[in-house]
């Protein structure tokens, strides 16, 4: 039998992507809109609240294109408060002018990839910025910058190319070249790659984090041409969008531009001032694809 790397597993995360009702929404009482905005605010700001002061983040994005309008990121120590989370909203009045389009589970992991060391019994073996490196991984803050891109992959499985068929020797050398292609984008994208295998129907769940959205497009663009991609991937939709604080969710259904830039950065969630520098580019596809 081929041998499977030992894997850790972290926080856990939901992306849920929903549409908004807009014939609905207009056609709405002024009054009836008015409660579902200051609801579907108090939501998402309680959500970013609590993520700074417990453990956890949450954020909220305006998605471009027609497989949905908004997009919600929430990493949580346990399945169940996503699950409380994921239920919570559905009580609110914005909720009864949404849509749930698609949604997905997956667990943050680091795996045998990154390091024997961290997997050995000896702690004291471990270099200390590995260690902060792999907490990092599996506990992600939400990165600060705007622009979001998220997508499912796989390894394929086929007659010819089966990812699961090579040794472990060949899928870290494939997975180490990868990450050399991702070390270029250091300090420009930041990412957060966890395992959905056995949870949805792809087996990661990748999210790119930019201050420029062309770098999102030039990451994936030259990683297609990385044999652990080019070989052996296998990829879902693709959703981008931009980030924008719970305070402009009323500039948003208004049709404005968002964010706005009008909401305290310090208390609003967009540049929240956490670091966001967990899970930078220098583990980009070196570890996602068979973490």
């Amino acid at each position: 039998m081929v041998e499977a790397p030992a894997t850790e597993e972290g926080w856990f995360a939901l992306h849920e992507f929903r549409s908004i009702d807009w014939d609905a929404w207009r056609n709405a009482p002024d009054h009836e809109r008015e409660r579902a905005i200051d609801e579907g605010r108090s939501f998402l700001a309680h959500r970013e609240a609590l993520a700074r002061a417990d453990a956890g983040d949450s954020a909220v994005f305006s998605v471009l294109g027609h497989k949905a309008d908004l997009l919600t990121i929430h990493f949580r120590p346990t399945l169940d408060e996503l699950s409380a989370i994921e239920r919570s909203f559905e009580n609110t009045a914005f909720a009864e002018f949404t849509t749930k389009e698609s949604s997905y589970v997956s667990v943050t992991e680091v795996s045998g990839y990154v390091s024997d060391e961290y997997f050995a019994d000896d702690d004291a073996e471990i270099d200390e910025g590995l260690r902060r490196y792999i907490e990092g991984k599996i506990e992600p803050e939400m990165p600060d910058d705007e622009y979001v891109s998220f997508y499912p992959m796989s390894k394929r499985r086929g007659e010819e190319y089966n990812w699961y068929d090579l040794s472990f020797e060949d899928r870290a050398d494939l997975m180490a070249g990868h990450g050399e292609v991702g070390k270029q984008y250091a300090g420009r994208i930041k990412q957060v790659i966890a395992s959905s295998v056995g949870f949805d129907d792809h087996e990661w769940g990748v999210t790119l984090f930019g201050s420029d959205p062309t770098d999102i497009k030039d990451i994936v663009y030259e990683m297609r041409f990385d044999e652990a991609s080019s070989r052996y991937g296998e990829f879902g939709q693709f959703y981008v969008g931009r980030r924008f604080p719970p305070s402009d969710l009323s500039a948003y259904l208004a049709g404005e531009s968002v964010p706005t830039g009008e909401a305290d950065a310090e208390h609003e969630g967009h540049g929240h001032g956490e670091t966001g520098g967990h899970g930078e580019a220098h583990g980009h596809g070196g570890q996602h694809g068979d973490e």
